[in-house]
C-alpha cells in the first residue's frame, strides 16, 4: 500500500474541530486558535537513519536536515517558523559526542530562523530517527495550499533539480524568505516543496484542483549533479534525475499567466542568486504531458513512493 494510499485510509472518520482550515494532505495542518490577523502552522517531519542519511554522515548535517525538512514545509505554505520540539529516538550503542553535534546542527539552523527548541523526547529505537514537530504562523489571506492551481496557469520551480543525493540533501537551505515573498507580491493559487521528486510532487499539487500540467523539458532545471551523476547511472537521464531524484526541497508553484513576466523581472531583483524557471502550464485536462522539439508524451516516471518496492 503506497503512502498516499494508507494516509488516506487512517485519516478517514479522524476527530476534527472547528479550529482545523486545513488538515490531513497538505504540508502543514492549520489552525484557527484565535490570534488576531494570525493561523498556526503545524507540521511534524522525521528522518531515519539508512532511508534519510548515511550512519557516517556529519552529525551536523543530520540535524541540520532534521529541522531543514519542517522548515521547507512551513515554506510551502509562505509561513514564519516559531517553535519546534525534537523527539530522539536512539540506539542502546549511541555515542553522546555524536548526538550533541546533531543538536549543534539543529541549533545553527533554528538560530538563523527565528526558531526556538523548547523541548522533547527520547526514546529507544534501533536506529536514530529524528522527529521534530513546528509551530509557525502565516497570514490568512497570504496562506498558499497544495489546492488552487487554475487552468492557464503559468508553473514555476526554484533553484535546480536531481543529484541531490550526493550532497545538498544533508546542507540545502529552506526557501522560507522566498515563498513569504511570493505570497505578498504575487501569491500563489497553489505552492509546495520538492521532497519526492518534481514527477510526484508535481501530481500532488494537481490532485486537489482536477488540473493537469504541460511540462517543457529543456526548461527544466537540471541541477550540475545531476548531470554528472547519471553517468554513473546507466539508463538514467540527466531529465530523469531532475524529475525523479527528490530531496530537492525547491518550491514548485503556479500563479496566474499574467503574473509570470513580472514575476521572473521582479525575483531577480530580490533573489539574483537564486534561479527561477517557467516550467510549463496547468491544463484543464488531467494527467502530465512533456513536450520538447520531438512532441509531446505522458509523464509515467514517478519519483520517491513511500512503502513501494523497486
Amino acid at each position: 500500500m503506497k503512502e498516499t494510499e494508507l494516509i488516506e485510509r487512517l485519516t478517514r472518520g479522524l476527530p476534527t474541530a472547528d479550529a482545523v482550515r486545513v488538515g490531513p494532505g497538505d504540508d502543514c495542518a492549520v489552525l484557527d486558535m484565535g490570534l488576531p490577523g494570525q493561523w498556526i502552522l503545524f507540521k511534524t517531519d522525521a528522518v531515519v537513519e539508512g532511508i534519510h542519511f548515511a550512519a557516517d554522515a556529519p552529525p551536523e548535517n543530520i540535524g541540520r536536515k532534521a529541522l531543514a525538512r519542517a522548515l521547507s514545509d512551513i515554506a510551502a505554505m509562505a509561513g514564519t517558523p516559531a517553535h519546534a520540539l525534537v523527539t530522539l529516538g536512539l540506539a542502546d550503542t549511541h555515542a553522546p559526542e555524536r548526538i550533541e553535534g546533531i543538536y549543534r546542527g539543529m541549533a545553527d539552523l533554528a538560530r538563523q530562523h527565528g526558531v526556538a527548541i523548547v523541548g522533547g523526547e527520547t526514546t529507544t529505537n534501533p536506529v536514530l530517527m529524528i522527529s521534530v514537530a513546528l509551530l509557525g504562523t502565516v497570514q490568512p489571506s497570504r496562506c498558499v495550499r497544495r489546492k488552487g492551481s487554475q487552468a492557464g496557469d503559468a508553473l514555476f520551480v526554484s533553484g535546480s533539480l536531481g543529484g541531490s543525493l550526493q550532497g545538498r540533501h544533508l546542507d540545502f537551505e529552506p526557501r522560507l524568505p522566498q515563498a513569504r515573498w511570493l505570497a505578498e507580491h504575487f501569491l500563489p493559487h497553489a505552492m509546495i516543496d520538492l521532497s519526492d521528486g518534481l514527477a510526484s510532487d508535481l501530481r500532488h499539487l494537481l490532485a486537489g484542483s482536477a488540473c493537469g500540467a504541460e511540462l517543457l523539458t529543456s526548461a527544466i532545471p537540471i541541477s550540475a549533479a545531476a548531470r554528472k551523476g547519471t553517468a554513473k547511472t546507466p539508463g538514467k537521464s540527466p531529465l530523469l534525475s531532475a524529475l525523479t531524484d527528490g530531496e530537492d526541497y525547491e518550491l514548485l508553484f503556479s500563479v496566474a499567466p499574467g503574473h509570470a513576466v513580472p514575476l521572473l523581472d521582479a525575483w531577480k531583483g530580490a533573489f539574483p542568486d537564486l534561479r527561477l524557471s517557467c516550467i510549463g502550464r496547468i491544463t484543464h485536462t488531467p494527467g502530465i504531458i512533456l513536450r520538447d522539439a520531438d512532441g509531446s508524451r505522458p509523464l509515467t516516471a514517478h519519483g520517491y513512493v513511500h512503502f513501494q518496492k523497486p
